[in-house]
């Protein structure tokens, strides 16, 4: 595994120690000076190279003391980012949260208990309108079962010029950085390229393919019409993801170079189809490969871009890997895994694997420490980990073992307990790839799973979870080996049968030419809601 560092951290020039220095028209150079000079010489030109490189760094990244790459990682998977390369994610936290920090605090004890009261209450309150919102997502799910009727349940796939999603699978070798190479995850309907060790249906899968992988699916969709007029969904093929990860970590790309592709995007509806001006787009449906943070960038900030904020797609649906909380129209769906079946018996036989497994490990965590950020309670967790004498694996991420999906799936096989803390935001792609393994998920943010996929994952958070507070682990108050121990093998076995029999199904993409009749996967599951929630809108 290749490991890139630089550090902006000066050394100290070496100390000359001759109190004369020969001059070099001196033809009697003394032997240690002359063999200094030579290796001088010789190192001279990897000098002027190291700082070349040095200056296209900067140039092609954030200004930041400290940069350090790795050519995988889980939340990317060709490269990791850690230190203080780690780029600015204000933008992730969600903006009501932000105003909650900024309370003005005094001197006084007692308006310093006043103001924390009232802190509390304004959170709560929040959370409350979080759960409303979300209440009404969920009742959008659908109960029924195959086989389903496309009697008014048409769904219309745009057409869109390819620069909006072609063209940007094409320039798959210019997305993030200049030496990434993404094409290989484009493969196979973008599922990537197979993974023989794992099995048939098993795939290395980019956490960033939902874009391709649900248009794949909808072109092939059995209620797919060709005529707008017999559709009561409209589906818009943008990647939009795709084209924010073009801006990823370059400097001196202004906001509306970035903004661009989803301005024309817009303006294209607006002037091609008279059905986005029919109900100013509230029976349109966008799939964003990307956190909904991504989408939302602020008038000051750098990151991502802002198609989200265009008054033009306030109405429309959109599907995204973590949901803005207080956002009704943004609705959550899984991160996509490595496991794409295609039968019923592929799931069977999966099924089958995985609630047989032996379970050595008591827990497990995968991932990487983020010693720079302040907020972060991974530190915490790797060393309660480290230190429960064997009960617990980690499966360091800053050293590319989690770019290895045979390695981070056969954690999770062996494991009772997976740690699901926050990452570069509250959702993990890990949490989907512990729980397709029968890893039941330890949760230290409610944003994390239980407000992000209400079709996917049920209200009752004890079926399929275990959740400790973040604040709890931050403080030192609880040791979460601890707090495991006490969970009996019964109420272990319980949560690994929903899990397996239950959830794991309805988690995962299947194959774009599948065959399943009686399970229903992520797409079908998150279809279904979708043809439910429009049926109930008065358009």
């Amino acid at each position: 595994m290749a490991v890139v560092s630089l550090s902006r951290k000066r050394s100290s020039p070496p100390q000359v120690t001759n109190k004369t220095v020969p001059s070099l028209k001196d033809s009697t150079v003394d032997p240690p000076f002359g063999h200094i000079l030579r290796r001088s010489v010789r190192v001279l030109p990897l000098l002027l190279l190291l700082l070349i490189l040095f200056f296209w760094f900067s140039y092609m990244l954030p200004s930041m003391p400290f940069f350090h790459i790795c050519i995988s990682s889980r939340k990317i998977n060709l490269y990791c980012i850690s230190g203080g390369m780690q780029p600015n994610f204000d933008a992730i936290v969600p903006p009501r949260l932000i105003s909650f920090t900024n309370t003005t605090t005094t001197t006084t004890n007692t308006t310093s208990s006043t103001s924390n009261v009232g802190k509390k209450e304004e959170i709560g309150n929040a959370i409350k309108v979080v759960e409303e919102k979300l209440q009404v997502i969920r009742s959008w799910a659908s109960n029924s079962s195959k086989p389903r009727s496309c009697d008014g349940r048409g769904v219309f796939v745009y057409d869109l010029p390819p620069k909006f999603n072609k063209e940007l699978i094409e320039h798959c070798r210019d997305l993030l950085l200049p030496w990434t190479d993404f094409c290989n995850y484009f493969k196979n309907d973008a599922k990537g390229e197979p993974i023989p060790s794992l099995g048939d249906r098993w795939f290395r899968t980019h956490q960033y393919s939902l874009e391709p992988i649900f248009h794949s699916r909808l072109l092939k969709h059995p209620c797919r019409v060709r005529d707008e007029a017999e559709a009561k969904l409209f589906y818009v093929p943008f990647y939009a993801g795709l084209d924010v990860l073009r801006w990823h970590f370059k400097n001196n790309v202004s906001g509306d170079v970035k903004d661009s592709l989803g301005v024309q995007l817009v303006s294209w509806l607006e002037t091609s189809s008279k059905w986005w001006a029919r109900n100013s787009g509230a029976d349109h449906v966008f799939v964003l490969g990307k956190i909904s943070w991504d989408f939302r960038r602020r008038d000051d900030g750098a990151w991502g871009t802002r198609l989200l904020e265009l008054q033009q797609m306030r109405n429309s649906l959109k599907l995204l890997i973590e949901r803005h909380p207080w956002e009704a129209n943004d609705i959550g769906v899984p991160h996509p895994t490595y496991f794409h079946p295609k039968t019923d018996d592929d799931v069977r036989a999966w099924q089958a694997r995985i609630i047989s497994s032996a379970r050595t490990s008591l827990a497990s965590f995968v991932g990487a420490a983020r010693p720079d950020a302040e907020e972060s309670i991974r530190s915490a967790l790797i060393e309660q980990c480290e230190s429960s004498l064997g009960e617990c694996r980690f499966l360091d991420c800053s050293t590319g073992a989690c770019a290895n999906p045979e390695a981070v799936i056969g954690v999770f096989e062996e494991s009772e307990f997976c740690m699901q803390p926050p990452g570069d935001s509250p959702t993990r792609r890990s949490v989907f790839d512990g729980l397709i393994s029968g890893c039941i998920p330890v949760l230290f943010d409610p944003f994390t799973a239980y407000y992000q996929y209400p079709w996917h994952l049920p209200e009752e958070r004890g079926l399929y979870s275990v959740f400790v507070d973040k604040e709890e682990v931050r403080e030192g108050k609880v040791n979460v080996m601890e707090r495991l121990r006490r969970v009996s093998k019964k109420e272990r076995d319980d949560m690994r049968r929903y899990i397996v029999y239950e959830l794991m199904p309805r988690l995962v993409y299947a194959d774009s030419d599948a065959e399943m009749e009686r399970f229903d996967d992520a797409f079908d599951v998150a279809m279904e809601g979708l043809f439910s929630g429009i049926s109930r809108l008065e358009l």
